[in-house]
């Protein structure tokens, strides 16, 4: 993508770091004492094997069979690489895997099988059968791709979906209804030219005639032209199957007075001429990856009215299969279903058409930048819309359930929508939406410790990402080095390095430095040290001063001593209300921990202004307040002194009058925990917070660390708040994606 250049080094680090592939296994049972693997292995699974050997359908209730899908390649066709090979393959497979998983909550394991023999692949296969809920086929070559999938569904009783050919036929099809209604138009009566007769192409020709396309409406085309009833050369059975009676030869022929064109074929196959000679409004679905046939650009110069969808994110109506294969699959599963069929996929494509014709959730519109409407520029929701997850699932469910494909039918949809309204994670709204607002802001954002390779990557990330300019503080010739050794040499030329030394505006700074500190026991040589030298400073400064927008810094140094020396330029401390937030994200739970930062042993007033500078964080952040003043005590037991200023600070609230829900003093686990707080009806809490306020920092730095290094939490932070200017500090532990992080937080201004 253009404003999102991934270089070939980012690429291979994020495969590799921090341990090698996409994905991990984690048991989902205690598996801590003899019990618990007594239990798991022998002899207590001897129990669920005799219950599934006497009724196999149980399998879905004792194992994760039902939720759980391979995603399958020998490597022939590997995204637009060619026969790689399996080996070769596995990174996509992985990266399908761990779409299927955030995007719809299906466990999915990634199987790339050596052999370029149908028969071999088709038994390997089909003799893993019993392990699976589905299979994904992907990127198998044509025409053995036909022949695979085609026995498979014949031989085995569970859904097999070949995205290739599917995810894409269904995609294409919900656009295409959406194009349509716009244009006044009935797919029975449309002229519809499609060029690329491969996998993908065939099976979205195949699709539109299931839906009510006529056969003899419908022409095909291939590099050697029209597909037509007699022709021989470069034929085969599913060519053949859609050759039409037809005098037409070439393409451009084909495309004269056609209604619509779908391309799966090869980047500059349409001309301006051909989209010329198209009827009135056409619709032109340019899907070749990763240059479209035509671009919209292109067919816009000439033809004002036609609705165009590429295959692209950087375009209006992106076909993507993200918004298919994880939807089929989810409602395939929760129906234990025999197969994905035609009727399945059918209710996928109407159900996706209808949410794109609904009002689009502000949420998306953030992510995106601009306001989204239906119209000519939006027939296809977009990818993270968080209504696809309950509203696609349902309807291939009720599909399936209508056309026998289900085992175990859902009598209560309500509910189900329900269940899978809670399968997502919200964090990843969360962050998708913070960065979202970076890229809106465009912030020019300082690092100010650009000796750092951590630093240095994570700001020509920064930038190559479009979220903003990066400012880099240090010295050129030592940054290029620096960038040199880590495999970035060519973003020398990108980066603004400001060295401090040598800024046209060093004495500005220092005058506005000795104003500040000169009653603080500065002298004008300490100034010029502070001024020229100390990073962190420089950085305060050049933010101070307007010449950027928000300032990372602390990766090289302890948090404290960054504090004092931020102090220096802005008034980053207790008394005029600065705090710092670190936010925990878990098995799809984001907890905020205060204070982590600033203040050392807060009174009950402190407690209080924590409270309410973290209810503005999360607001921020897209989330509805609860705080919890933590202790070792829950409602006044066990008595005791070092707790009773956590028992006040609520009191202090109640005396303020604040709009977001408190509660306390509690311990950890009331406060997270619905079950338990259901012994206290009268809390204020309507559910678990998400907001802890501990007694001191060193409470909060314990919990936040053991959170890390035993629970294996995520954790973003400390967010540094109450200063009139964007900064945040990281730790000296962080990756450059954990600075990246910090820097996207400065950008949106959370803290201010």
């Amino acid at each position: 993508m253009s404003k999102n250049r991934i270089t070939s080094e980012e690429a291979l680090a994020f495969h590799l770091e921090p341990t090698p592939g996409k994905f991990e296994i984690t048991a989902t049972v205690p598996m801590t004492t003899q019990r618990d693997l007594s239990l798991a292995y022998s002899p207590g699974v001897a129990v669920p094997c005799e219950a599934i050997a006497e009724n196999p359908e149980t399998a879905y209730d004792y194992t994760n069979k039902g939720n759980l899908v391979a995603v399958i390649s020998n490597g022939t066709a590997v995204l637009g690489l060619g026969n790689l090979g399996a080996l070769a393959s596995k990174p996509v497979m992985e990266g399908k895997a761990v779409l299927f998983k955030r995007f719809a909550d299906v466990n999915s394991i990634d199987i790339e099988l050596d052999t370029e023999d149908t028969d071999a692949f088709i038994n390997a296969v089909k003799l893993m059968g019993p392990t699976f809920g589905g299979i994904n086929l992907e990127d198998i070559k044509a025409p053995e791709c036909f022949i695979i999938e085609q026995r498979l569904k014949e031989e085995m009783d569970i859904p097999v979906f070949h995205d290739d050919q599917h995810g894409t036929a269904v995609i294409c099809a919900a656009g295409l209804l959406n194009a349509l209604h716009i244009s006044g138009k009935k797919i029975e009566d449309v002229r519809i030219v499609l060029n690329g007769a491969g996998a993908a192409g065939i099976a979205c020709l195949e699709l539109l005639k299931a839906m009510g396309a006529k056969q003899d409406n419908c022409i095909m085309c291939d590099t050697k032209g029209v597909i037509y009833q007699g022709r021989t050369e470069g034929m085969n059975q599913w060519k053949s199957a859609h050759a039409a009676n037809t005098k037409l030869r070439t393409l451009e022929e084909a495309m004269k007075d056609a209604d619509v064109f779908l391309g799966v074929s090869v980047k500059g196959a349409v001309t301006q001429d051909m989209v010329a000679s198209m009827a009135d409004d056409p619709v032109i679905f340019a899907m070749a990856n990763p240059d479209p046939e035509i671009t919209p650009e292109e067919a816009h110069e000439v033809r004002m009215d036609a609705i165009v969808a590429t295959g692209r994110s950087d375009y209006p109506n992106q076909v993507n299969n993200v918004l298919g294969f994880p939807y089929l699959f989810r409602g395939a599963l929760d129906i234990n279903a025999r197969a994905i069929n035609d009727e399945m996929k059918i209710a996928c494509a109407h159900a996706l058409a209808n949410l794109a014709r609904e009002d689009v959730p502000d949420e998306v519109a953030l992510a995106y930048g601009k306001t989204l409407s239906f119209g000519r520029d939006y027939i296809i929701p977009t990818p993270f819309d968080p209504r696809l997850i309950h509203r696609i699932p349902p309807a291939v469910a009720k599909a399936g359930m209508d056309t026998g494909a289900a085992r175990r039918p859902i009598i209560d949809m309500d509910a189900y929508e329900l269940t899978l309204k809670s399968r997502m994670d919200p964090t990843a709204n969360i962050l998708r939406g913070i960065n979202a607002r970076a890229r809106a802001n465009q912030a020019r954002m300082i690092f100010a410790e650009g000796d750092d390779p951590r630093v240095l990557r994570a700001a020509v990330t920064y930038q190559r990402s479009g979220l903003g300019k990066a400012l880099v503080v240090g010295r050129p010739d030592d940054v290029k080095k620096k960038l040199e050794e880590a495999g970035m040499s060519d973003a020398v030329r990108e980066l603004e390095i400001v060295n401090a030394a040598k800024t046209d505006h060093l004495e500005t700074y220092k005058t506005f430095l000795y104003n500040r500190l000169q009653r603080r026991g500065h002298d004008a040589k300490d100034i010029h040290r502070l001024a020229a030298r100390d990073r962190h400073v420089f950085g305060a400064l050049m933010l101070a001063h307007g010449h950027g927008d928000g300032l990372v810094t602390g990766a090289t140094r302890k948090s404290a001593h960054v504090l004092e020396r931020l102090n220096h330029v802005f008034e980053a401390n207790p008394e005029h209300g600065a705090a710092g937030f670190t936010a925990l994200l878990h098995k799809g739970r984001i907890v905020f921990i205060a204070d982590t930062l600033v203040h050392e042993w807060p009174n009950e007033n402190d407690l209080a202004n924590i409270a309410e500078r973290g209810a503005k964080v999360v607001r921020h952040l897209g989330l509805e307040p609860r705080v919890a003043f933590v202790s070792f005590s829950t409602f006044g037991y066990p008595v005791s002194e070092r707790a009773e200023k956590m028992h006040q600070a609520p009191k202090v609230l109640d005396a303020r009058g604040v709009d977001f829900e408190y509660e306390g003093e509690m311990t950890v686990d009331v406060a997270l925990n619905v079950q338990a707080q259901a012994q206290y009806p009268f809390s204020r809490l309507t559910g678990p917070a998400n907001i802890l306020v501990v007694p001191a920092r060193h409470s909060a730095s314990i919990s936040v660390k053991l959170m890390q290094e035993m629970a294996g939490a995520t954790v973003i932070g400390p967010i540094l708040t109450g200063l009139d200017k964007s900064i945040q500090i990281c730790s000296t532990t962080a990756t450059a994606n954990d600075i990246l992080n910090m820097a996207v937080l400065a950008a949106c201004k959370v803290g201010e």
